[in-house]
């Protein structure tokens, strides 16, 4: 099984001012899977720079490892006074 569940296809304004020169915006897909050896779902994070299409990368996250990056991006957003939402 696989499923999509989120993507963001990125532009150019998604680079901070000042940076164009250096940073390439990257999109990002967000899929579940439960194709493996061991049958056990996964969440799979797939980051690539746009125009650099099969390039990309993706980690298959167990449960735990998705749950630590999902705490890690909601303290990113404490730390600089936005809120983290649920």
């Amino acid at each position: 099984m696989k499923r999509s569940i989120d993507d963001y296809p990125a532009s150019p304004d998604d680079i901070p001012p000042g940076w164009e020169e250096d940073l390439a915006p990257v999109s990002w897909a967000i899929q579940i899977s439960d194709d493996y050896d061991d049958a056990e779902p996964r969440v799979v994070l797939t980051v690539e720079e746009v125009g650099r299409p099969a390039e990309g990368l993706m980690t298959h996250l167990r449960p735990d490892l998705a749950r630590r990056l999902r705490g890690a991006i909601r303290d990113a957003l404490k730390e600089i006074g936005e809120e983290p939402g649920e």
